[in-house]
This record gives C-alpha cells, structure tokens and sequence, in this order.
C-alpha cells in the first residue's frame, strides 16, 4: 500500500471502467438476433427462441407423411406393359380419357401425360364407372381406365402374365394399381401412389449423419407407410393412427428422456406439434399447425429441418465462446486494472483500460457476426424419372 489517494481513486475508476458488461450483455442476446435474422434468410421463422436453443439436443426427429415427406396428392410413379405395347402410347390415351376428370388419381394420370409431352386427344362418350374407374372412346378406340377386380371381370378381361408380378409387388407395397384397357383388353398397368419428396431422402440421410434418429407416424396402412420407411431408410414408423393418437405417439417416442422433433402441415398435425419438445411446422401448411410450432419452414423442404439444427448448434457455440471470452478477459482485466501487478511494473492506465473494455464489445460482436459465414442454402433435388418399366417386358 502506497498510500496514493490519486492513485487509488485511478485504479478504482479503471477497474469500474473494465467491468462494465457490455460484452456479457451482448454474448447471448447478440447472436440469437443475428442467428434468427440468418434462418429467415433461408426460410426458417423461428416464432419461439427456445424452440431455437432446444432444437440442438435433438435426439429424433418425426415426420408427419402427407404434405411433408410426400406432396400429398397421388402421382404416377411406375408403368407396366404387356409384351408388344408401347407404355407411352397407351398412356397418352388414358391420359385422355381423363383429362377432364376431377378424381385426384385422374389428375395423376392426366398430369402424367402432360408431363411427358404426350399427344391428348379429346375423348367422346365419356363415362364415370362408379368404383371402377373411367370409359371414353379415344382414337375411335374405346378406353377403359380403373383397377379392382370388378372392373376386369365386367369387361371380361385378364391381367397378362408378364405384367402379373410387377402389379402384385405394388400391391404389397401399397401402391394403388391401375388398368388401362384398349377394346376391353389390358395393355397397361399403372401404379399410383403419393409422390415422395425429392428432398425427402437427402433430409434423412442429413439427420442420420447428424446422430439423429428419424421416425415417421401417419393415419395410412402398415403397408404404405412400411413401402416409405424403406425407401427413404427411415428407423421408426407409426401406422394407423387416428388424429388424436399423434400426440400420444409422439409422447411414446419421448420416454427415456429424448429430446423429440415433429415435423407436420395439417389440423390433426397441431397437436403433435405442440406436445414435441420442438414443434416444425410446414409453411404451406395450415393455419392451426403453423401456430402450434415454434419453427416455421417457410419453403416445405424437410431439407431445411437439418438447417435449424445446424443453426442451433452453431448458435450455441457462439453464444458460449462469447461468455467465455467476456468472462476470461473480465477475471485478467479487473486484477491487472486493480493493481495486482504493480509491483512488478504492470500499471494500466485508464485511457488503455477504456480501450480494452471497448475491445471486448467488439470482439463479442465481431465473433457472433461470423454466424453469417453459416451456410444452410442446398440444391434443389431433381425429380425422379416419373415412369420407369417395373420389370423387364419380353417382346
């Protein structure tokens, strides 16, 4: 003790001056604004902040099926044809038969063919068959277009053998089976189901690599949502279930402890969406689900699930190297601006000590700006080749 009251009051002003905390102050708040200003960029609006910070412990992420990991409408997904039949060409005029129709696998078909380019031709003397499908004369052929049993035994027709085992593995798989009968004989067989996300493969295997499990729960059958899992390597599904059995479903997956993620787009999705320790909802979903989560995937790509969680682990990083270098620089700081070392010649001046205080801010807020260099933009998948030959067809 030296007795220097100049010095002492100095000291006592450089020491106040370097624990002033600005730096611990912006550590969190600072990089959770910069990390929600990032995710809306790339079309995650994060509505809840926890859901935010949660969203880095993940253990398993469910996906609702319909609207999220598929487009929720049925689409033409695999064409058959018996030996000598030109598949495009018996397309093109189922694809006019139902041009006009309003039933949505029809619009399937029909959106098949406009895809391809195919020629459509108006059809004449359509007609309905009531659960059996659609009949039109096409090409001064008549078409028949529709699947079950029914249908080929009122037309008196047979499926080939060499189209049999192709339509009974879609069957098995779920899939809705289609016929298209030229003059009451079968040349085509179609396959339509709900078209699976592009997207919605890269996303698992992004999970996966993350260390994060990946379930799937829908109302659809066993089959159905089995055929999906497969394809998309999906570790848990649920099947079957009613609208008020999701959040039941997701509390299951939550014992033990996991930290659970539900992804959904619809009504009977909000529920779920509220019981998972992060609701993600689809941007073009509904209203209810939309307000039930606490992040909202503004673009639908389930792609961008794997962006909010590379964006709360980023952020916590950030946020922690911020409180330790604010903390760090405070228990250094306070003791040489207090005088520690005097003794050995170390004298910081108040002038340096406003300086190195203002440092620290910027340092803080320099290092919760490196968030931006975080890229969360993928390419868009390419769709998938809309028909392919189910097996190979003998001349």
């Amino acid at each position: 003790m030296t007795g220097d009251k100049e010095h002492a009051l100095i000291r006592t002003a450089t020491v106040l001056i370097i624990a002033c905390p600005h730096a611990l102050g912006l550590a969190i708040p600072l990089a959770i604004a910069i990390s929600t200003s990032i995710g809306a960029k790339n079309g995650l609006l994060v509505k809840d902040r926890l859901a935010l910070e949660c969203a880095r412990n993940l253990n398993m992420v469910i996906f609702d099926k319909t609207g999220t990991l598929t487009r929720g409408a049925p689409a033409l997904s695999r064409i058959a044809a018996a030996p000598g039949t030109s598949g495009e060409e018996v397309l093109a005029l189922a694809a006019s038969v139902e041009a006009d129709s309003e039933h949505p696998i029809a619009k399937a078909i029909a959106a098949a063919g406009k895809k391809r380019g195919l020629k459509i031709e108006p059809p004449a003397g359509f007609e309905a068959l009531p659960g059996r499908g659609a009949k039109a004369v096409v090409g001064g052929k008549t078409i028949n277009v529709g699947g079950g049993p029914r249908l080929l035994a009122d037309l008196k027709s047979q499926v080939p053998p060499e189209m049999e085992s192709a339509t009974r593995t879609w069957a098995t798989d779920g899939r809705t089976v289609l016929y298209v009968m030229v003059d009451n004989r079968v040349l085509v067989a179609l396959s339509v189901e709900d078209e699976t996300r592009p997207e919605s493969a890269e996303a698992v295997e992004l999970l996966h690599k993350l260390g994060i499990q990946v379930a799937m729960i829908t109302g659809d059958s066993q089959s159905v949502v089995d055929s999906v899992a497969r394809r998309l390597k999906i570790d848990e599904v649920a099947a079957q279930l009613l609208p008020a059995d999701k959040a039941a479903a997701v509390k299951k997956f939550q014992s033990g402890g996991k930290k659970v993620a539900m992804v959904g787009d619809g009504v009977n999705d909000a529920p779920a969406l509220a019981t998972a320790d992060v609701g993600i909802a689809i941007g073009a979903g509904t209203d209810v689900a939309i307000e039930s989560a606490g992040i909202v995937l503004a673009r639908g790509d389930p792609r961008d699930v794997v962006g909010a969680i590379e964006l709360s682990r980023a952020t916590y990083r950030k946020m922690v190297q911020n409180l330790i270098w604010a903390t760090a620089y405070n228990l250094v700081a306070i003791p040489v601006a207090a005088g520690l070392f005097i003794h050995w010649g170390v004298d910081l001046p108040m002038s340096v000590g406003a300086i190195a205080m203002s440092l620290s801010t910027i340092i803080v807020a320099a290092n919760a700006q490196l968030l931006r260099r975080l890229n969360l933009k993928r390419e868009s998948g390419n769709d998938p080749a809309l028909l392919r030959t189910a097996a190979p067809i003998p001349a």
